[in-house]
């Protein structure tokens, strides 16, 4: 998300990035608050060592936007990683080419691509898509261009789907953050990230115990994983 902080004489907008993680007991952890003005993969692999060196020894799947040098960082550090893009995100970029009066239709036919049960399934409603919506082709290139993270998703369990298809628990993160950043800018990063840290122990506070919904499944759908079995099995012994 993005705040403003005053800098002597003139104000700036920060970039505030949050990284939540889910650990293999299925509870959320916010690793870490950081703060930039640009993005760039040298940022972004700094960000990742400084992760592992504070003792996360391994990420399964990162879920994330279209963050520059995020993925490229990522896997500097963590070569094993699995990048998804967050469908949510990408609905809003393909939005941005339809008239609102094609608003719902157009989502609604989206999606039986991204929600179908499976890889197969996906394929046919994706081509009616194209066809019905050839009209709007700069709508239709986001999804071409992503594709491949549609079918990405069907590598996996319908449970590790729906946790790893959307940054919308980051996003209600943040909307909690704005409550407490709305009133203006701040004088210094530090006043900032003080605020965010308290806001940070409330939320911790208010996840204390819980855990992701069906979490016992996602985990048994990670085991029946080949390539992830093994990874899984070392951190549950």
């Amino acid at each position: 998300m993005y705040t403003t902080i005053r800098n002597q004489y003139e104000t700036k907008k920060y970039a505030v990035y949050t990284i939540l993680g889910y650990t293999m007991e299925g509870s959320k952890d916010i690793l870490g608050l950081w703060l930039n003005e640009t993005e760039s993969k040298h940022k972004w692999m700094q960000i990742f060592d400084e992760i592992k060196a504070r003792g996360v020894e391994d990420i399964f799947f990162i879920s994330m936007d279209g963050v520059s040098g995020l993925e490229e960082g990522a896997r500097s550090i963590f070569p094993h990683v699995i990048v998804q893009r967050c469908m949510v995100h990408l609905i809003r970029n393909s939005v941005k080419y339809v008239p609102s009066k094609d608003y719902k239709a157009f989502t609604k036919a989206l999606r039986k691509v991204y929600a179908a049960p499976s890889l197969k399934a996906c394929h046919s409603p994706f081509d009616s898509f194209k066809h019905q919506w050839s009209a709007y082709p700069g709508a239709i290139d986001v999804w071409t261009r992503n594709f491949h993270h549609v079918e990405q998703l069907y590598d996996y369990g319908s449970a590790i789907r729906k946790v790893m298809y959307t940054t919308n628990a980051v996003e209600s993160i943040h909307s909690s953050f704005r409550k407490v950043t709305k009133k203006g800018a701040f004088p210094n990063e530090n006043a900032l990230l003080k605020v965010l840290y308290l806001r940070i122990k409330e939320l911790e506070t208010k996840w204390d115990g819980g855990h992701i919904q069906n979490w016992a499944i996602v985990i048994n759908q990670l085991l029946v994983h080949e390539n992830l079995k093994n990874r899984v099995l070392k951190y549950l012994v």
